[in-house]
């Protein structure tokens, strides 16, 4: 290799490692920051709920797992939020990439990620490892602090415009409020009998030394609340 071709390559690794590599340490460095206005705001939120709640019963509480999780009860459910620590870009074949904002600016198509479960708070009271939880909404955010979001309930249509959305504290506070109302609107199913009618004498003992059974809140169904809104 001469060395024209070597100061070639090695300007081409100069060049992704200003533009691509700072671009996604922007991002990184961006969304670390929405994730605290997350925190935030679920705070508010409950302690808000909490002023309309004389209920004991009734959990709602937050958790601060660190840098990048948190968790919040709201009813029998559990929200757990976390921030990827690494960023993506939507596959080629993806139908965004034609959107004439990404079109224009292909650094618009990196994206920082927001995943939200649902769990119920038993699972994580009792220990219950085998406990199923779900992936309800999921939120795409850029350089350009603009986002979208996918998911179930309004998480899958109040937020799809990429190029007009932008991040506020009004709108974590509805991104919040739309998977807590959908966590809550999400009822535990029971599984077809022909699933649950033989058991081991080891499942047996574990059910009723601790009862850890494993549990989700669907075996095998669509989601409850999927063909209707919660507000």
């Amino acid at each position: 290799m001469d060395k024209k071709v070597k100061e070639e390559k090695r300007e081409a690794i100069i060049d992704l490692l200003i533009n691509k590599a700072a671009l996604k340490q922007d991002i990184a460095d961006y969304s670390e920051g929405v994730f605290e206005s997350f925190k935030v705001v679920v705070e508010d939120e409950l302690k808000e709920l909490a002023k309309s709640i004389d209920d004991d019963r009734i959990r709602l509480s937050y958790q601060d797992k660190g840098k990048n999780e948190f968790r919040l009860n709201v009813g029998s459910d559990a929200l757990v939020f976390q921030l990827h620590t690494n960023i993506f870009r939507f596959d080629d074949d993806h139908p965004i990439w034609k959107t004439k904002y990404l079109v224009e600016n292909g650094a618009n198509g990196y994206f920082a990620i927001i995943n939200i479960y649902n769990f119920l708070a038993e699972s994580f009271e009792h220990n219950r490892q085998n406990d199923a939880g779900y992936l309800i909404g999921r939120m795409f955010m850029n350089h350009d602090y603009h986002f979208m979001v996918e998911g179930k309930g309004q998480l899958d249509f109040l937020f799809r415009d990429l190029e007009n959305s932008i991040l506020t504290d009004s709108v974590i506070r509805k991104i919040v409020q739309s998977a807590m109302a959908y966590a809550i609107e999400f009822d535990l199913i029971t599984p077809p009998y022909d699933m649950v009618q033989e058991v081991s004498l080891g499942q047996i003992n574990l059910i009723s030394s601790n009862l850890q059974l494993a549990t989700g809140k669907r075996l095998g169904f669509k989601f409850s609340a999927d063909d209707k809104d919660v507000f």
